[in-house]
């Protein structure tokens, strides 16, 4: 079993080898681009003081889920992420609706408060869940719902699009637009089957759900891990782990969104 890689961000990732195994900060391999401003829900996590300017800064992604609230992945957030404690991250902001994140269209706002769930596991991975408020409000047909237990995109089978602008290989190509890949989602037995070494995560049905396509090709990758995994209209899931971009029998694993959307509210600015 190949083992556990840290996070790997940004521009940085640019620069070095080949993810081997998880991907704690994932994009979407084997996708398509889409128009960002149709999808103004999807936005990219940024810090040009910790990631330059390249790409904007663009680091992770998220769902806008409330017109001031954004929810992402707590690793996001973590000090292995942005090589110092996110409190003395001083300009973090989101950005919705931007194609080209060279440019400077679309909206970008910074962020006010934020809370990183305390019961996050690094180990397991489960419980990956932050909860953004932002300064300003983002127009209110801009956000997305969030998936509320039993929903039917959680149903094995349903098509599920998930959503990035990072690597769209594996191997640092980096993409400045943003792009969606087509995934099933999957039952619960088949990810368990899928990662049964614990030093690459646990799969937890309760808290976590799995999406991707059994020839692999179509997965989430380095640089967008937080971003939204979207089934019948909703947000199902946020790209959390999984081992390698896009491979045959290794789908992605999700935060399941069912599951801390009453976090999510709890701590909704």
């Amino acid at each position: 079993m190949i083992p556990v890689i840290p996070a790997l961000l940004g521009v940085l990732l640019a620069f070095l080898p080949a993810p081997q195994a998880q991907a704690r900060d994932r994009a979407v391999v084997g996708g398509r681009p889409v128009d960002a401003a149709e999808h103004p829900w999807v936005v990219a996590l940024a810090s040009r003081d910790r990631f330059g300017d390249t790409r904007s800064g663009q680091f992770c992604g998220g769902a806008l889920v409330g017109v001031r609230t954004v929810i992402t992945a707590a690793h996001c957030l973590s000090q292995e992420v942005l090589g110092v404690a996110h409190a003395e991250v001083d300009d973090l902001h989101v950005i919705s609706g931007r194609n080209d994140l060279g440019e400077d269209t679309g909206r970008e706002v910074k962020v006010g408060k934020k809370w990183i769930n305390p019961g996050y596991d690094t180990g397991t991975n489960a419980g990956d869940i932050a909860v953004l408020t932002l300064d300003e409000a983002m127009p209110g047909g801009s956000t997305i719902t969030m998936a509320g237990s039993g929903d039917r995109g959680y149903t094995p089978g349903s098509a599920a699009e998930v959503y990035g602008w990072g690597d769209i290989s594996g191997n640092g190509d980096y993409a400045p637009q943003l792009r969606a890949a087509e995934v099933d989602m999957l039952e619960d037995s088949a990810c368990a089957r899928a990662y049964p070494n614990r030093s690459e995560g646990a799969f937890d049905k309760d808290s976590m759900v799995c999406a991707g396509v059994a020839e692999g090709g179509r997965d989430a990758c380095q640089g967008d891990s937080g971003g939204p995994l979207v089934a019948h209209g909703k947000v199902v899931g946020l790209v959390s782990w999984g081992a390698g971009c896009g491979e045959e029998g290794r789908p992605g694993v999700y935060t399941r969104v069912s599951a801390v959307a009453s976090l999510v509210r709890e701590h909704s600015g």
